[in-house]
């Protein structure tokens, strides 16, 4: 196939490269920068995107971030490519801190506490999920007992109170963002803008030039 790789990568390098790319995150990051610098659309439009984007990266729908951040682009009308791009303002290294922050206010606006104890971690939250989804999936074929509780622990706990939690910090940062987007994507558009107008019209000039030359020859 023209576009298939020829050395297909092993598992522990595509997950490896998922945590810290190659070339690090910083390049990965300024790669990200160029790409939306480079986006058709106006400023506006392209900061609209990169606020779905951003905001995206403070709900809990890790699987779905594509998909939420496209959705909100298409609401708010930003543009679609700038929105996916922006949603790598969530990674492995910033992962962390909003799911920390997202966590925190939730809590704090609904009024509960995050219950620690035995298997009571974040971590153990999540594998009793992961557990009680298995379970549940072979219970369908066999004569076990579906087992809700590590879910419905994990929705209280967890889920609703980062969705709740997230949506004022994720306002916060998308909207911080945007204002630090636009007037650097206006910038850049214009200085492209001239030096292209400056290469057409250094283009006419020599066309101009040659045309003389060939009209003196004669």
């Amino acid at each position: 196939m023209v576009f298939k790789r020829r050395d297909r990568r092993p598992i522990l390098r595509i997950v490896g490269e998922f945590f810290y790319p190659r070339g690090g995150w910083g390049r990965a990051a300024r790669y990200v920068q160029h790409r939306l610098h480079r986006l058709p659309g106006s400023p506006e439009t392209i900061g609209r995107g990169i606020w779905a984007g951003v905001f995206t990266t403070f709900s809990p729908f890790y699987t779905m971030h594509f998909l939420v951040a496209a959705i909100l682009a298409r609401i708010l009308g930003g543009n679609l490519l700038a929105a996916l791009l922006a949603t790598f303002f969530g990674n492995p290294l910033t992962y962390l801190p909003i799911g920390v922050i997202s966590l925190k206010t939730g809590h704090f606006l609904l009024g509960t506490e995050f219950e620690e104890g035995d298997k009571g971690t974040l971590a153990g939250k999540f594998a009793n999920a992961g557990g009680d989804l298995w379970h549940n999936f072979w219970a369908m074929f066999t004569e076990d007992v579906a087992d809700w509780h590590g879910l419905r622990v994990f929705y209280d706990e967890v889920f609703f109170p980062y969705m709740v939690g997230g949506i004022i910090p994720g306002i916060v940062a998308a909207t911080v963002m945007y204002y630090l987007s636009v007037p650097v994507i206006r910038a850049y558009q214009k200085r492209r803008s001239a030096k292209f107008v400056k290469r057409i019209a250094l283009a006419r000039a020599r066309a101009e030039k040659h045309a003389a030359n060939v009209r003196q020859e004669r």
